[in-house]
């Protein structure tokens, strides 16, 4: 990519605006759009020739493409309670990869991103997936599901409970299942089979798409999931109108909202796993599923932009994109994501991916799009989806409490000259790693060098201490050569983490 100069273009009537004047402009509508373990290398704006996402790069070509963009978390519940709560999530023991039937990991009564919007004025939305948990707990998902997205910031939610993997495969509107027949009622377990239930293992012959590792439980629409569900045909969603279905709900919501700005979250499913893009898509990459299911993926994005142009709202809106993780090739379906990747890198040329305290673990794509008041460039600044809560608030004029992780960055999402962080603290699977500039350090941890899914995970038998700005492959350990810079990473993670930092931390088991 070739490197601009990032221009402060933000009208100053606009930023005095936002501090209270009431002869102002309305409130930018800000939508904030999370893609599903999309890696680096997985959109052409990064430089990738072996991919094209046309709408997904205009937001990129068009606003501010951070090339040290960065996910807090490895994994997506984590990821997600981060982007939504402002906190590092590994200060809530709570906080890992959810089951379907989870309870809500965010408390009603904290800080939420969402609710300040919501308190500022704005009509808020949360689309497409969530993965944050639902309920207290031994949820019936026959009758109305609280707390949930509505209880901590949205007027309107539909969603899906965790991923497209997971039962229940149904979607949630504002705590109720859509479509529900109550003479059919849904039954969830996570633990036991209910008698007589087809599952992967029984009745492989009912498979559209095989197994290959801790998919072999209840079967919906010939794929076979995460968990077991009996009950709720009518409800049952339907994979490959999944995209079309979100789609339909996220204009539905901004045509509605004419009176006052908005805020949507706009959480893709793609390209998580099982990727089962609509039949239009299908073929449309010679990578398979997985490439097909990223141009699904990107046709989202560029619906959603024509819909905006459409309504005359596009100038008046602030776009947010990114994902929630880094790529993985096989999450455990048999759909030759991995031998029909060809030359395509999702990791972009980073190390590790998924589930790993490697660079491709968090680093993501990020991308901030407002038509006429962002001036297009580059920014090489440290950033994080965890200072969007901040950043927002001081954009919109709310409020946020002090003891949060999230930083305001407002002038560097904007394009203007703003310094970006110091240093990130990371985590994959309860481990924790740390960031500083253009350096990362990955303390040393027992454990595989792979897991099950064939990504690098990052335990190290001593200190890592990688120079990215140089080595963004972080192929050279540079601990033993640079002692006091190793020495005064360890005591500024020790002091953001220290009393979390567990160094006898295992890998999680994936199902």
């Amino acid at each position: 990519m070739k490197k601009t100069l990032l221009i402060p273009a933000i009208p100053a009537a606009l930023l005095a605006g936002c501090s209270g004047n009431h002869d102002q402009p309305q409130k930018p509508n800000i939508i904030v759009i999370l893609a599903d373990d999309l890696g680096f290398g997985d959109v052409s704006a990064y430089g990738s020739t072996t991919i094209s996402t046309p709408n997904i790069d205009r937001l990129a070509n068009e606003g501010v493409c951070f090339t040290n963009g960065y996910a807090t978390s490895a994994t997506s519940t984590p990821s997600r309670y981060a982007l939504m709560t402002g906190m590092y999530p590994w200060r809530n023991s709570d906080v890992r990869i959810l089951p379907g039937d989870a309870p809500l990991v965010i408390s009603p009564e904290q800080y939420t991103m969402p609710a300040m919007m919501q308190a500022n004025g704005y009509h808020t939305a949360a689309i497409g997936k969530w993965h944050l948990g639902m309920g207290e707990g031994n949820v019936d998902w026959n009758k109305r599901i609280t707390p949930g997205a509505n209880e901590i910031g949205f007027d309107y939610s539909c969603l899906i409970a965790a991923t497209n993997d997971r039962v229940p495969t149904v979607y949630v509107e504002n705590g109720q299942v859509v479509g529900l027949d109550p003479n059919d009622r849904i039954e969830v377990d996570y633990e036991n089979n209910f008698e007589g239930e087809p599952t992967a293992l029984t009745n492989p012959e009912m498979l559209k798409m095989m197994w290959d590792h801790g998919h072999n439980y209840s079967i919906v629409n010939g794929i076979p999931r995460i968990g077991y569900m009996k009950g709720g045909h009518a409800a049952r969603w339907v994979d490959e109108d999944m995209a079309d279905y979100f789609m339909g709900k996220v204009k539905d919501f901004i045509g509605s909202t004419k009176d006052k700005p908005f805020f949507l979250f706009y959480g893709l499913h793609q390209p998580h796993v099982p990727r089962a893009p609509h039949q239009r898509f299908v073929g449309s990459t010679t990578m398979g599923a997985r490439g097909d299911a990223i141009m699904e993926a990107d046709w989202c994005v560029g619906e959603l932009m024509a819909y905006l142009e459409s309504e005359g709202l596009l100038e008046n809106t602030l776009i947010i994109f990114s994902s929630d993780n880094g790529p993985v090739l096989n999450d455990g379906y048999k759909d030759f994501a991995k031998e029909m990747a060809g030359s395509h890198d999702p990791m972009g040329g980073l190390r590790g991916g998924k589930y790993s305290l490697f660079d491709a673990g968090t680093h993501v794509p990020l991308f901030v799009y407002w038509k006429g008041k962002i001036e297009p460039g580059i920014s090489d600044e440290l950033i994080s989806q965890l200072d969007l809560p901040a950043s927002l608030a001081k954009l919109t004029g709310g409020n946020i409490p002090d003891n949060l992780d999230s930083e305001e960055h407002l002038d560097t999402f904007m394009g203007k000259k703003g310094k970006g962080r110091d240093n990130l603290v990371l985590e994959a699977q309860g481990k924790l790693a740390f960031r500083a500039v253009d350096w990362a350090m990955i303390p040393p941890y027992k454990g595989e060098e792979r897991n099950i899914t064939g990504n690098e995970i990052g335990n190290l038998p001593g200190y890592g201490l990688y120079d990215l700005k140089n080595d963004p492959a972080q192929r050279v350990n540079l601990a033993e050569t640079h002692p006091g810079k190793l020495d005064s990473f360890k005591k500024q993670f020790l002091a953001i983490a220290g009393a979390h930092f567990d160094p006898e931390a295992k890998d999680r088991e994936l199902k």
